[in-house]
């Protein structure tokens, strides 16, 4: 399968963007190819780890095996088809007049629709979390690392990939408490410590002012969830969720004009088989979503 990173992108707009390198974003990203409709597919890696670790699939039509036989299979197809993946980790979706601006770090792109399908990840999330977003909760160390210049702040780290991102943050934050949801952390920057526990709650007033975790309680200014799927609320400002998934209808339209919503990231039953049906059902949706725009 082709592969290219955002900055290498040869085009800044398009129809339709789909956020998400799993099932859902993958069937869409397909669909919208068979439909000619213009698109770019993004997504941290094509498939995604949860895949390729499944001992054995049993609700997929037709697939007899397990999770690397799956991707592989879909690797296969792509490869045949042609489809383009673009590796990025979007971290804020921007509704403006007519488009949305899709943003990582300081790479921007737009696009006339969008279709969410990032998926769900437990991993870090605790009481408050959503609570305190925008006032001392972040998920981007780029975007919001420079507002704790001085002060003391904790990280939440899902997965050793972002162990860069706490040694980006130590550059800022006069002390930083990584508490890490894997094995054998380490870090080079002095500013560091590693705290054990896992969080439970976010505590504060206007804004945060101390995490909870083991037992204790770690006074800080902020808290940095790093991990693979941001929480769609997070993502899209004025989204509609229930229950942490996004609220969909039969088009798996959002609230939000143009934001369409596939699989995990609407809810149960986290089936491959929904994720397809949903991807297919969001990318017919974007695709008339647009030409009704040129009408």
């Amino acid at each position: 399968m082709k592969m290219q990173t955002l900055s290498a992108a040869e085009k800044r707009t398009y129809a339709v963007a789909v956020v998400g390198g799993g099932i859902a974003g993958y069937t869409a990203a397909l669909a919208l190819k068979n439909l000619r409709t213009d698109y770019i597919w993004l997504g941290r890696k094509p498939f995604g780890d949860k895949l390729l670790l499944a001992e054995y699939v049993r609700n997929f039509p037709a697939l007899v095996g397990d999770g690397k036989t799956f991707s592989s299979r879909l690797e296969e197809q792509a490869e045949k088809e042609g489809l383009l993946f673009t590796e990025a980790r979007i971290d804020g979706i921007y509704a403006g007049e007519g488009e949305f601006m899709l943003t990582q770090n300081s790479e921007t792109l737009s696009a006339r629709a969008v279709i969410l399908a990032t998926g769900v990840e437990s991993a870090g999330s605790c009481k408050g979390e959503e609570a305190f977003l925008g006032r001392g909760v972040s998920y981007c160390a780029v975007c919001d690392g420079a507002l704790y210049r001085g002060r003391t702040i904790a990280c939440v780290l899902s997965a050793k990939e972002f162990a860069e991102e706490a040694e980006y943050l130590a550059g800022f934050a006069e002390k930083v408490y990584a508490f890490c949801l894997y094995k054998d952390p380490s870090f080079q920057a002095a500013n560091i410590e590693i705290a054990a526990g896992v969080p439970t709650a976010v505590e504060g007033e206007a804004r945060v002012k101390a995490l909870l975790a083991g037992g204790k309680r770690y006074e800080v200014d902020g808290v940095f969830f790093l991990k693979n799927s941001t929480p769609p609320s997070a993502l899209a400002g004025g989204l509609k969720t229930e229950n942490g998934a996004v609220s969909v209808d039969r088009r798996m339209a959002t609230n939000l004009q143009g934001l369409f919503a596939a699989g995990d990231v609407t809810g149960r039953p986290y089936q491959y088989v929904k994720a397809a049906g949903e991807g297919l059902v969001a990318a017919y949706s974007a695709s008339d979503y647009v030409r009704s725009l040129t009408k």
